[in-house]
């Protein structure tokens, strides 16, 4: 599957901002204040983004489950209604660009949008070309029963089901082994 660079910058963005959700498999919310917007701005590059306060923050958070249900739902139709609201929402307004050494790319947010407008619009495409090419069923969960971080499934075949093959899959394909030895009596 062939993703553009702006594309996929989008699709790691969202999947890291669903992963800050508490049940993505972690103990906190890794939005849980101003604080940890401004370094999960600064982690992902939002260009654009001016000062940052509580009603980003909570702006942020709504997006956030709006995204989640979208990685929640298998029904396109329903990712669709999702989507087209979240993006409807943000003032989407398509700009071709090309700034901080990347090529050229669009910007689906509107000048001096918020940083959720910002995230809901171009992440909001980003799902959106997903659900277009029929590829919704790359948007996946981690099948590791103490993770169920969000990933995109970019393997050829569809087959990935861990957000990692270095913690979840190599974890539990060696768990896999363990059983398998200790059965055989080895």
């Amino acid at each position: 599957m062939l993703i553009p660079h702006d594309t996929r910058i989008a699709l790691d963005t969202v999947v890291d901002l669903v992963n800050t959700a508490p049940e993505a498999g972690g103990a906190t919310d890794r939005l849980a204040g101003v604080e940890a917007l401004y370094d999960f701005v600064r982690d992902h590059n939002i260009s654009g983004v001016r000062e940052l306060g509580a009603r980003d923050l909570r702006a942020l958070l709504d997006v956030r489950d709006r995204f989640t249900e979208v990685f929640a739902t298998a029904d396109p139709r329903a990712a669709a209604a999702l989507i087209n609201r979240l993006v409807a929402g943000a003032g989407t307004t398509p700009q071709l660009t090309d700034h901080d050494g990347y090529d050229w790319h669009v910007h689906y947010f509107a000048p001096g949008a918020s940083v959720a407008d910002h995230l809901a619009a171009d992440c909001g495409m980003a799902l959106a070309f997903m659900v277009v090419a029929g590829e919704q069923e790359r948007l996946r969960r981690c099948e590791a029963p103490d993770c169920g971080h969000a990933f995109v499934d970019l393997s050829r075949n569809r087959s990935r089901r861990y957000c990692s093959s270095r913690t979840c899959g190599n974890r539990l394909h060696v768990a896999a082994y363990r059983a398998r030895r200790k059965e055989a009596g080895g």
